[in-house]
């Protein structure tokens, strides 16, 4: 990370500490909910399949930045499979560094491409070794591996979300980032149960006994994005809701903190890592804060 960005970064957080202010830093635009896949994980693919327009992507770009979003995230669906009067996920790309955010990240399943060199990172869904992944998301373990290998730049990081089906997998994903070409590091969530796959979520015990892999595996050295200091909140949803700095914007819609903040009850089950992370701390928790510092500084 550059270091007028760490800067910029950290005014805002202090700023937001002491003067308890509610003014969003992490953005995502959903680009379209089409996905070339169908994981067993997923209700939220698939259901209009529409390709968002690039008039609507570029305002909604200047509107979070006016907002004084600074880290920008590119979803989909699949956001590699956007394309709009001309314009690709990479047009998008440069355009939102040109604008001015500091950071711009894309999610995406990996299946299509993984090279943009342009992005800060490329975070790419795994969902376990070969055998356990395919379960999850179909034939595609392969592919994905293939496309990281060949991408330009490392600016890779693994993205898994623990269910029932692969939550004895979690080492397994940190040996592929730890030693996979252009891998940075694997950054981890649990399911969050949305209406439709309530069968794949994670006891509290379950979660615990993750999230102590999840230490072990900190503590020996594996390329973890997430912050070991916020497990004990996450796994036991004790962290702050909803988390005033980030924003979601598909289609006109807008949303504080995630989508799940609309279906009743599904907030107190949210399993999305950076949330609770960074509500944690936005509240000013000491520990926290330094050990994202030395995380993001190390791998971002």
């Amino acid at each position: 990370m550059e270091l007028r960005s760490l800067l910029q970064l950290a005014y805002f957080g202090a700023t937001t500490i002491l003067f308890k202010r509610k003014r969003p830093l992490v953005g995502s635009i959903i680009l379209t909910d089409k996905c070339n896949l169908a994981c067993k994980h997923c209700a939220v693919s698939n259901i209009t399949s529409i390709i968002y327009p690039y008039p609507q992507i570029r305002a909604e770009m200047q509107w979070l930045y006016a907002e004084g979003v600074r880290i920008l995230f590119f979803y989909g669906g699949e956001p590699f499979l956007w394309r709009n009067q001309g314009h690709t996920l990479r047009d998008l790309v440069i355009e939102a560094k040109q604008i001015g955010f500091l950071l711009v990240n894309v999610v995406t399943n990996g299946t299509l491409q993984v090279d943009l060199p342009e992005a800060d990172l490329v975070m790419v869904s795994l969902d376990g070794g070969k055998e356990k992944h395919n379960e999850i998301r179909g034939d595609s373990y392969d592919r994905i591996i293939a496309n990281i290998e060949k991408a330009s730049r490392g600016n890779v990081c693994l993205y898994m979300a623990i269910n029932q089906i692969n939550k004895g997998e979690i080492r397994a994903v940190c040996e592929t980032a730890a030693h996979t070409k252009n891998v940075q590091a694997v950054s981890f969530n649990f399911h969050t149960p949305y209406p439709g796959t309530e069968r794949l979520k994670l006891s509290r015990t379950e979660k615990q006994a993750c999230a102590d892999q999840i230490v072990q595996l900190i503590d020996a050295g594996y390329p973890i994005l997430n912050l070991k200091s916020a497990l004990p909140y996450i796994v036991n949803n004790t962290f702050p809701t909803p988390c005033y700095q980030c924003i979601v914007v598909e289609n006109g819609d807008k949303w504080v903190c995630g989508r799940c903040i609309d279906i009743e009850g599904l907030c107190a089950e949210c399993g999305f890592f950076f949330a609770a992370e960074f509500s944690l701390l936005f509240k000013g928790n000491v520990k926290v804060i330094w050990d994202l510092l030395r995380t993001y500084l190390k791998y971002i």
